[in-house]
């Protein structure tokens, strides 16, 4: 992956991977037609102009016509429509002319993607304005997108800008600047000696409906150190693919399991912005070096005042249906995308706690040992995964009777403790007449069909197998019914769900995957929605969770595959990865980057899936996923076990404290979890994000953020004996073992000790934790509170807490509490942080914050007064020894013993 979280961050995912020694079974650029034409095209050679511009119901319209045209060879219209949303959001779409001579196909259009919410906040364009801009010589027709930013379409040659406004604002993002839009329209015949179909190794693509690709050119404007781009003659560009890549490379553009087409810009001058292209078939993005196009530069008229840099965007189906998003911060970009794909799920509490899991844990009384091995180290933990061993030959919604006799006891005996399970449901069904769910899909007709019309079949773990259409909604609900405990016999209501396999991998089939001539509803090709497939899988799967319990809980539901509007379903994860150092360290980036897309809740497999770690890199990773959003120890059955006891007392002492930290965190980790729900600000962010000014920060992907509140820096190296870590802001952090103060903006080298990373609290924030280690995270449910304040320059700090049922819906009719917490002038005080709640749905919690600990603070007071209550407590001060590390003094206020619930006071005397 390189460093993809530098300035102009690909959000392509993922973007490194490749079969390290079976890369042949998968096509390049030069193997892929439709890349091969576009990387082909000259700059300035699209030939197209906008004609006919007008306003109609509340959008800019126009027709995309050739220049020239003849009798002979009539030009067949595209049209171009822009519509302006609230919130600076601009929505492209390019589509064939309907109401001429309609297509015998019409292009398939991603569905159940946009959120209704986003449609709802369309601005109707009002009036069309036209200028000349260029020197005097070219027609633009503008409309006002927001406050300070227009959208401009130039109408020869066609171009589509957002600029800041007025007639000599600076572009922020623009397409078809460099001439490169290419639009394949679909044709109803061959031409004469015209072949349409495709070969690769084996397999041969029918491709009915003949070449349909779209190609253009997307520019990013004042972008300072840009992610370095391949070159076009010698390299391949990143490939928006989901595929089933066994072993895949650290540090390769090839596709992976998800993608999300959408890339985001930033610099230091100008700030952030963003362009999203909803399209689920198979894409290649190119971005350009500086000069790539310095001899077409005189007939292009591109700016000469703006940093720029360039980008090709290639698809091989579907319709142009693309969004501008104009920041300027990179929040704000971020909270764009995600009012059009919608906001993280805010997953139940368990969930954000740590997972255990293995391909495969054996039988009963494999999964009894491990649980009372948990508790027998001390280690806390709360849900236990099975893998596809568990089934019976393999079918899903089923149990294996001779190894899982009593699967609802089991649960139960889990659940009791507050632990969950998952177990694993793929998509592909397999073929067996006994097999209920095949037998019932089949007679249904719920299947994906082959380029015959037959029920496709594919070779899966199940052998013989075929796949639920889930494009169609009739389906998925009928899918979603699969979970209800009548059907999923042996299921009870702490049993959750993962999806794998889901891109959809096909064994048998082209790269691993399904045909792109498969049929789905609609005859809609697999071509067209393959990138989609997963997330409809994932979809349907957590619906069927909520609907097994009345639509009253939360799902739980990992997919591997993914696309934009997965975070509206649950988690997912960076797939079959490596124990190897490399792998330690692109997990960074990588779900850095899956927060960027509004997916917050995703890791990497702790100890790498493949191999076997050894134990000071597994150590290590316990200790850099104990910040992962989701943190889950996983690996390949033919691994050794690798439990955290396994390894010797230190090193389960070491792994121990790591998943500690964790569970200590969880409060400071559920009311991040419910900002992304909110806002759709990740959980954990590149320091750029948080400081959007500081250059130092925009290459840096081996620190993140949690929160605006801790900095958590890897180690990446074995045996290192130092590692260097930059703090960037003018503010102070404290080291959040020790308490010691570190200055900003300031690169310093720390000892790299054994049992912990370096992780730091930034000054001026206030973070809440729970320092009672059970169990689980249920039996902490009722436990006290710690708040740790760290005061800024100005002996000031802020925060907040977010607590709900951690279980049900209730939270979205106001039933939570949402406090404030504000440090100044000695006095700490407790407010209200949401709307008033009142009635049946106040959530109601006697939870007291039991300790108050104050870092930066110079002055020794003795006791604090707790108002309303006008109640004084001793205050105590000493080494914070968090974990065992010496350090400064802090001040402690023990027990205060104030409702986390109530609005308060303490003030030190």
């Amino acid at each position: 992956m390189g460093k993809p979280l530098s300035t102009l961050v690909f959000l392509l995912l993922f973007i490194n991977c490749v079969y390290s020694w079976k890369k042949d079974e998968f096509r390049n650029c030069n193997q892929t037609p439709f890349c091969k034409r576009a990387r082909s095209r000259k700059p300035g050679s699209c030939s197209l102009i906008a004609a006919d511009v007008s306003i109609s119901d509340g959008d800019l319209v126009a027709k995309l016509i050739p220049k020239e045209s003849s009798q002979e060879n009539p030009a067949k219209p595209l049209v171009l429509t822009i519509s302006a949303y609230q919130d600076g959001v601009m929505r492209l779409k390019i589509d064939e002319d309907q109401t001429l001579a309609p297509p015998r196909k019409k292009r398939f259009e991603v569905p159940d993607v946009i959120v209704p919410e986003f449609l709802n906040k369309k601005l109707w364009l009002q009036r069309l304005k036209e200028e000349r801009i260029e020197g005097g010589l070219v027609i633009s027709s503008v409309v006002y997108l927001s406050e300070g930013y227009e959208g401009v379409i130039r109408h020869d040659p066609f171009e589509v800008f957002v600029r800041e406004s007025g007639e000599n604002g600076k572009k922020v993002l623009s397409l078809n600047s460099n001439g490169l839009f290419d639009f394949e329209q679909l044709k109803e015949n061959k031409e004469d000696n015209e072949d349409w179909e495709e070969k690769f190794r084996t397999h041969t693509d029918k491709r009915p409906y003949g070449p349909q690709s779209i190609s253009f050119d997307v520019s990013f404007y004042d972008a300072d150190f840009p992610t370095k781009g391949p070159g076009v003659d010698d390299s391949e560009p990143y490939r928006l693919f989901n595929l089933d890549v066994f072993e895949y490379a650290h540090d390769s553009p090839f596709g992976l399991y998800g993608s999300v087409p959408f890339m985001t810009s930033h610099g230091k001058s100008r700030g952030s912005s963003g362009f999203f292209w909803l399209n689920a078939a198979e894409m290649q993005i190119d971005v350009f070096s500086p000069g790539w196009n310095n001899e077409y530069s005189s007939v292009l008229m591109l700016p000469t005042d703006q940093k720029r840099v360039d980008t090709l965007w290639m698809s091989e189906a579907g319709v142009v249906d693309a969004f501008f998003f104009i920041g300027p911060k990179p929040k704000d970009v971020v909270r764009q995308y995600t009012s059009v794909t919608g906001t993280s799920a805010l997953p139940q509490s368990f969930a954000i706690a740590y997972h255990q899991c293995r391909w495969n844990y054996r039988d009963e009384e494999d999964v009894y040992n491990v649980d009372a091995k948990f508790d027998e180290h001390d280690i806390p933990y709360d849900v236990l995964w099975l893998d596809i061993e568990h089934t019976d030959g393999k079918r899903y919604f089923t149990w294996d009777k001779m190894l899982f006799p009593n699967p609802e006891e089991m649960q139960n005996k889990l659940a009791a403790k507050g632990r969950r399970m998952v177990t694993i449901v793929d998509p592909h069904i397999k073929r067996d007449e006994s097999y209920y769910i095949h037998k019932e899909a089949s007679e249904k007709g719920y299947y994906v069909k082959d380029s015959s019309g037959k029920d496709f079949d594919g070779w899966c773990w199940s052998g013989s197998s075929s796949y639920i259409d889930m494009v169609n909604p009739e389906i998925r609900s009928w899918w979603a019914e699969k979970f209800s405990y009548e059907n999923y016999v042996g299921s009870t209501p702490s049993l959750y769900i993962w999806n794998d396999m889901n891109e959809p991998s096909v064994f048998n089939g082209p790269e691993v995957s399904m045909p792109r001539d498969a049929l789905h509803h609609g005859d809609v090709e697999h071509r067209e929605l393959h990138n989609a497939y997963g997330y409809y899988f994932h979809m349907a799967t957590a619906e069927g969770l909520v609907k097994r319990n009345d639509g009253k809980d939360r799902p739980f539901v990992l997919s591997r595959a993914f696309f934009p509007g997965s975070q509206r379903y649950g988690a997912v994860w960076t797939g079959d990865n490596s124990a190897d150092w490399d792998h330690l360290r692109v997990s960074v980036p990588m779900t850095l980057t899956l927060g960027l897309t509004g997916i917050s809740f995703s890791g990497a497999d702790i100890g790498g899936f493949f191999g076997n770690p050894d134990t000071e890199l597994l150590v290590r990773w316990y200790q850099l996923g104990a910040y992962y959003p989701f943190f889950r120890g996983h690996a390949h059955h033919d691994t050794k076990r690798r439990e955290p006891w396994l390894f010797g007392e230190r090193n389960t002492e070491l792994m121990r404290e790591a998943i500690h930290i964790r569970y200590m965190l969880l409060p400071y980790f559920y009311t991040l979890f419910r900002e992304a729900n909110a806002t759709g600000i990740p959980v954990i962010r590149p320091l750029w994000m948080e400081f959007p000014s500081d250059e130092k920060t925009f290459s840096n992907d081996e620190a993140f953020m949690v929160g605006n509140g801790l900095l958590v820096q890897g180690i990446y190296t074995q045996r290192a004996k130092h590692v260097s870590v930059y703090l960037p802001g003018d503010e102070s952090w404290y080291d959040m073992k020790s308490g010691s103060a570190y200055k900003g903006r300031a690169i310093h080298k720390l000892e790299a000790l054994e049992d912990s990373i370096p992780s730091f609290q930034r000054a001026g924030t206030i973070i809440p934790r729970k320092d009672r280690f059970r169990r689980s995270s249920t039996q902490m449910e009722y436990d006290p509170y710690t708040l740790v304040i760290a005061l800024n320059s100005s002996k000031s700090a802020e925060g907040e807490l977010y607590v709900d049922d951690g279980k049900t819906f209730e939270f979205q009719q106001g039933s939570y509490i949402h406090r404030r917490f504000t440090f100044s002038n000695g006095r700490l005080t407790s407010s209200n942080a949401g709307p008033a709640t009142a009635g049946d749905h106040k959530y109601v919690s006697e939870c007291t914050v039991e300790r108050i600990i104050l870092l930066g603070l110079s002055t020794q007071p003795k006791t604090a007064l707790i108002e309303p209550e006008n109640r004084k407590v001793d205050i105590t001060w000493g080494p914070l020894l968090l974990r065992g590390g010496p350090g400064p003094s802090v001040l402690t206020i023990r027990k205060p013993n104030v409702r986390i619930a109530d609005d308060w006071t303490i003030q030190i005397l």
